[in-house]
């Protein structure tokens, strides 16, 4: 337990020295928001509507639809990047001594999803300072929702990247990696786009995507979807199924868990298995 500790605060204390990236991680939302969903939400808007311009799909706000799914990106994004310190750590020496101590590999490969986890919460938490310019009423019940909901994302994410990390030697090799799981997996997921009038194949992917819940489930907890109007809530692609049937919170939380402790287990395993050198 000392030991998954002490590798958590590393990653933490290392995280908030970094003032650079802590500021420049809330750049790219801000212009998400202010730049691609101001001036893509009145074209969005008008597709969506067509004839029903004066029904319910005119309450439909692109910038608080994107909002959720920024989020999910952020805590996504950081979760999955906060592995590259396995691969540096590995080209600076310092995971062979790790590897080496008499210190249990699977409580090095748990401290390290800690705290790719921890910092991805901070994160994504982070990011509701722009909820002014959304126009979402943020409050208490809404926040003690999201903690939980990120910390699930993140801890799976974090599996995800450190399952990949245990087998790429060098930082380069990492980012390419990375790039090719995160952009398919973020398109996919209805984080920026509505999930409407989709191939069948691409609906598949869609819900083989753990990151399609993780957005789901941020927006059900954002937008209060529950209480919108049927025909906005199918405009905007929020009934999510699978075999006709709804998925509900509670079950894409049991999915996202379920992803996260197979990638876990596979982390946990691959640092097992891996060399010190």
């Amino acid at each position: 337990m000392e030991a998954i500790l002490a590798i958590w605060k590393r990653d933490i204390v290392k995280f908030f020295r970094d003032k650079a990236q802590l500021i420049g991680s809330l750049a790219l939302p801000f212009l998400l928001l202010i730049v691609f969903g101001s001036g893509m939400g009145g074209a969005i808007k008008s597709m969506m509507s067509g004839a029903n311009a004066a029904g319910p799909v005119k309450d439909f706000n692109f910038v608080q639809f994107m909002f959720p799914g920024i989020i999910a990106m952020t805590v996504f994004n950081t979760a999955i990047i906060s592995a590259l310190s396995v691969v540096q750590d590995r080209e600076f020496g310092y995971l062979r001594e790790m590897l080496v101590s008499p210190v249990p590999r699977s409580s090095v490969a748990l401290g390290k999803v800690l705290g790719g986890s921890s910092i991805a919460v901070i994160q994504g938490l982070l990011i509701l300072i722009f909820i002014p310019l959304v126009g979402v009423k943020l409050n208490f019940d809404m926040v003690i929702k999201l903690i939980p909901a990120m910390f699930i994302v993140a801890f799976t994410v974090s599996s995800l990247g450190l399952f990949v990390a245990s087998f790429i030697k060098t930082s380069q090799g990492f980012h390419v990696a990375i790039q090719l799981l995160i952009f398919p997996m973020l398109f996919l997921s209805g984080a920026l786009f509505p999930l409407n009038g989709l191939p069948i194949w691409m609906d598949f992917l869609i819900k083989i995507n753990p990151m399609t819940y993780a957005v789901d489930m941020f927006k059900k907890i954002i937008l209060e979807v529950n209480t919108m109007d049927p025909m906005l809530r199918q405009a905007m692609g929020l009934n999510l199924q699978i075999f006709n049937h709804s998925i509900t919170m509670l079950v894409e939380v049991g999915i996202i868990l379920f992803i996260g402790l197979i990638f876990t287990s596979l982390a946990t395993a691959s640092f097992n298995k891996a060399k010190a050198n």
